[in-house]
């Protein structure tokens, strides 16, 4: 079990090491909690190499003007302009790389896993979500967990379930590999074709399992998430209940005046002013 875990999800394969996650390009921003650290793909800003050379210009410009006047003052001129050159290119450096897609580096050493199947990236990121919703439950239930305890046993599942999906991936090639072999011509008895069939079922076998194991790494995390957040909403329901029945129990202790009928006499009155005034108009006319 590592003792961290760096999860690092490009457009291309995901990343599970004990070790830092490096961007090869791109910009990524990292985000901590416990010990698992997400490194997470910062989107392209699409600058394109004519901006950043009118922005390169610009700057350039500028930092001629700079010179010059470093230079009127008795500065060597050799000085800004290095000064000027590292900038220039530290921000066209800066820029081309923001412009592309983040891709990561594969640490070297042991315990990396790297996905690149879709269907058990997939799986991966589900797990990954189900362990954030687990990690927002913890700070609700104080005194009922260990913390520690509780983030090395969630960073170790997380660690095995990638082990798991890299075997799963292996599987899912040799197994497309073994059913894309075509053995119609070949005698059923031929040594060549038990030999494949002894393979295909081993490696059914196999996928069987490892496909257990995964759901079940997969099924313990859903229990706890849920089973977390159902507590904190019962307890929240209880505190709703308790702020509830404290107000009702004040409004019960008043004593109100009988409250005044307005509807009732204020259409009374209307009527009765309506009323006066068809009688008046009638004796008008006449």
């Amino acid at each position: 079990m590592p003792a961290e875990l760096h999860i690092g999800m490009d457009a291309e394969k995901t990343v599970i090491s004990p070790y830092a996650v490096k961007v090869r390009t791109g910009r990524a921003v990292c985000h901590r909690a416990g010990s698992v650290t997400e490194v997470v793909p910062a989107a392209p800003t699409g600058v394109t190499p004519e901006a950043r050379m009118a922005t390169a210009s610009r700057l350039s410009f500028a930092l001629i003007f700079v010179s010059a006047v470093l230079y009127a003052a008795g500065v060597p001129w050799w000085l800004p302009f290095a000064a000027s050159v590292a900038a220039v290119t530290t921000v066209w450096l800066r820029q081309s790389r923001a412009a592309q897609a983040t891709s990561f580096e594969i640490p070297a050493g042991d315990g990396v896993h790297v996905l690149v199947t879709e269907e058990e990236r997939a799986v991966f990121r589900r797990a990954v979500g189900v362990s954030r919703r687990i990690r927002r439950t913890w700070p609700g239930l104080p005194g009922m967990i260990d913390p520690e305890l509780a983030d090395r046993s969630l960073t170790g599942a997380l660690d095995e379930l990638g082990a798991l999906l890299v075997r799963r991936q292996e599987l899912r090639r040799l197994r497309a590999g073994i059913d894309a072999v075509r053995d119609q011509d070949v005698p059923a008895d031929s040594p060549a074709v038990v030999a494949l069939a002894e393979q295909r079922e081993r490696a059914e076998q196999l996928w069987l399992e490892t496909g257990g194991a995964a759901n079940r790494i997969l099924r313990s995390l859903d229990r706890t998430a849920l089973a977390g957040e159902a507590f904190l909403r019962e307890r929240e329901i209880g505190e709703t209940a308790r702020q509830a029945e404290f107000v009702l129990a004040g409004l019960a202790d008043q004593h109100p005046a009988p409250a005044t009928e307005a509807g009732p006499e204020l259409a009374d009155r209307t009527a009765a002013v309506i009323t006066a005034y068809r009688e008046l108009a009638v004796t008008g006319q006449r």
